[in-house]
């Protein structure tokens, strides 16, 4: 058994004491990234979309998001191993760029995450409604049973950690079945298509104005979410043993294994599909499932909706434990309103204010499901933050280690030269993506959608980074943060600059 006194003495020299429970294994850490990244929530949420963007083709862009994301994977993985704390993003800009820069990235990650859980519950009730009725999903009952995967999700963090990493295990599990065993079923036995088709957008490139390269730089804005919630990993560094080795692990293994299983069904579903052109049209709503119930029979409709379910619920536990603890990490440094509450930490070693305000917050962005079809737009809201925020820390994290600010040698990873040219290119990808997922496109906008719809994500975000701008400006919360020990293995510049 290890030792939990040498992290819980690491962790006061940042300023902090040990609050939370410190039980999470490696595999629990693992699972935690697993779920977040879940490629049932990613990949059935975006193969539709892909398929009217770029038709059969376009799964290469998924292979190119796994790419540019695997680099940004391994920037996080080197930052993890050298700070093992809870707050992740917010933790390392505060540390490598300055609090006030760190306080913003912070907030707007926040909004991100939430936006993600918005989006996981939006989806999931889809499959909810699935399960019990045949009938049309009107847009208040879509927003209703959204509520109830949020509330389900809120319900099971708030029994504590131990209750958490079972329902992550059944949701492995299910993962497994729903993406892997199903895939491996369609390909061996339900294949009804050559992979020439792979090649062949099928006349998808109309929705973008007759332009393959448009169709595919639009599919690649959506493909992005397939490839998210890796940092999960980090926000729960405060409650894993040995987090230094076992968080960027974590990190790493669950992304690989996730991207695996991600192209693998898309390979899957692509080739088992009786009627790709009906996807291509939209006629077919849901290729995945259209697939799935052709290859294995009628009979397997439920029982795959119950699989998909378990999948998704075990994202928005998961979303909901991260999102909770990254609160929870800027209210201890009293950097939000009403701090002290937000803080609190219950009799189950959990920051029970945290994931009940982030889970009612969540639920009211579940009102821009009642524009109906928001799946869009909501995925735009969900990816587009969190590759701003990738892109802001590639940069922090590519200046610091130019200007000497940041040695990653000093951590548990170390990939010498290779990292710094990852790091690079992790910045160019992200420069190229976070453009492309803000761009407005009317395509991803609901139906009829005001020139508003178009311009949302670049407008709401914009609006965040206002609002952060003068919380900075006018409450100064970068002068509220503790104080750390004298060897403290931080940027001491960086940490002190105060308004």
């Amino acid at each position: 058994m290890h030792d939990t006194h040498d992290d819980t003495g690491e962790l006061a020299e940042y300023g902090y004491e040990q609050e939370l429970k410190r039980t999470l294994s490696a595999w629990a850490v693992f699972a935690i990234g697993f779920a977040t990244i879940s490629p049932v929530v990613g990949i059935y949420a975006v193969v539709q979309l892909g398929f009217v963007f770029a038709g059969p083709a376009w799964i290469w862009a998924v292979v190119v998001a796994f790419l540019g994301q695997l680099l940004v994977a391994t920037v996080y993985a080197e930052l993890s191993s050298q700070y093992p704390i809870t707050g992740g993003v917010y933790q390392w800009v505060r540390r490598l760029g300055g609090p006030r820069l760190g306080w913003l990235v912070g907030w707007i990650y926040l909004a991100s995450a939430v936006a993600s859980l918005t989006t996981v519950a939006y989806l999931g009730a889809t499959w909810l409604h699935m399960l019990f009725s045949d009938s049309a999903l009107s847009p208040a009952a879509h927003v209703l049973l959204g509520v109830v995967f949020i509330a389900v999700a809120l319900g099971i963090n708030l029994l504590g950690v131990n209750p958490v990493k079972h329902f992550l295990n059944a949701g492995i599990i299910a993962e497994g079945v729903a993406s892997i065993a199903v895939s491996v079923i369609l390909l061996l036995f339900a294949r009804h298509n050559g992979f020439g088709i792979l090649f062949d957008t099928m006349g998808a490139e109309s929705a973008s104005g007759g332009s393959v390269l448009a169709g595919f730089v639009t599919c690649l804005a959506v493909a992005g979410w397939a490839f998210l919630g890796f940092d999960a990993t980090t926000q729960v560094a405060e409650e894993t043993e040995q987090p230094r080795r076992s968080v960027p692990r974590a990190l790493v293994r669950a992304y690989l294994f996730v991207a695996f299983t991600v192209l693998l069904t898309a390979l899957a579903v692509t080739l088992a599909l009786r009627g790709p052109e009906d996807a291509v049209s939209g006629r077919t709503p849901d290729p995945v499932f259209e697939a799935v119930t052709q290859g294995l029979g009628g009979w397997s409709e439920k029982p795959f909706t119950v699989v998909v379910l378990i999948a998704f619920f075990a994202c928005a536990i998961s979303i909901q434990t991260y999102i909770g603890r990254a609160v929870y990490a800027f209210a201890r440094d009293r950097q939000l309103p009403f701090s002290a509450q937000l803080a609190t930490v219950g009799e189950r070693q959990i920051p029970w204010v945290s994931l009940t305000a982030t889970a009612i917050l969540a639920g009211f962005g579940l009102v821009l499901g009642l524009n109906g079809n928001a799946a869009a737009t909501l995925i735009s809201f969900g990816s587009g933050g969190f590759y701003f925020i990738f892109l802001a820390v590639a940069l922090v994290a590519l200046c610091a280690r130019l200007r000497g600010r940041w040695d990653p040698s000093a951590g548990e990873l170390r990939l010498g030269r290779t990292g710094l040219v990852v790091n690079v290119l992790a910045v160019v990808w992200l420069l190229f993506e976070a453009v492309n997922i803000a761009w407005p496109r009317t395509a991803l906008a609901p139906v009829g959608g005001s020139w508003a719809q178009v311009w949302a994500v670049v407008l709401v975000f914009s609006a965040l980074l206002v609002i952060g701008l003068s919380y900075v400006a006018i409450a100064k919360p970068q002068t509220k943060l503790p104080r750390p020990t004298a060897s403290t293995p931080t940027d001491d510049s960086a940490e002190v600059e105060a308004a």
